[in-house]
């Protein structure tokens, strides 16, 4: 699913994201609900980013004012009944190859039904987008943040199952 959103990105580094676990779900500007076998997703375009919502337990990956820290490259945690694996990457791309990976995010992300592209306005390459499938013991998802002012890719993958 792709969501052209008419509100400006509040994030505009990878500097500025953070982590946090089990926030209320946050005022989003596209979703897109997914059941996956055992296991049902909301994913959230925020203007900060991402959030997915499992249950009454989410993960948020966003510029939040009360955190700070950078995202932890591999973190693994037990809450709200899940177990959860996390890992993040920035890649720092020239123009041209930040332009080709979005491309190609988007484009794989508009083939699956369980994808959501946010593209906020000012450039195109300014994206948010999620994509989920099943595990053999629950669900994972990866997230990309472009960020072309900085040419940075944020590249996020997560795995829960229950405890």
């Amino acid at each position: 699913m792709r969501a052209r959103l008419s509100t400006r990105f509040a994030d505009s580094r990878a500097a500025d994201l953070s982590l946090a676990y089990g926030l209320r779900p946050l005022p989003a500007l596209g979703t897109h609900r997914v059941s996956l076998p055992g296991i049902d997703l909301e994913l959230r375009v925020l203007g900060a980013s991402h959030q997915v919502v499992v249950g009454d337990w989410s993960e948020t990956v966003a510029c939040l004012p009360d955190r700070t820290g950078a995202l932890p490259e591999r973190e693994e945690v037990v809450a709200g009944g899940l177990r959860t694996t996390f890992e993040a990457r920035c890649h720092r791309l020239d123009p041209d190859a930040l332009a080709a990976r979005v491309a190609d995010i988007v484009r794989d992300c508009e083939a699956d039904p369980h994808a959501l592209v946010g593209e906020f306005p000012g450039s195109p390459l300014a994206v948010t987008a999620l994509r989920a499938w099943p595990t053999a013991t629950g669900a994972a998802w990866r997230t990309w943040h472009a960020y072309p002012q900085a040419g940075e890719l944020v590249e996020t993958l997560s795995e829960v199952a229950p405890v």
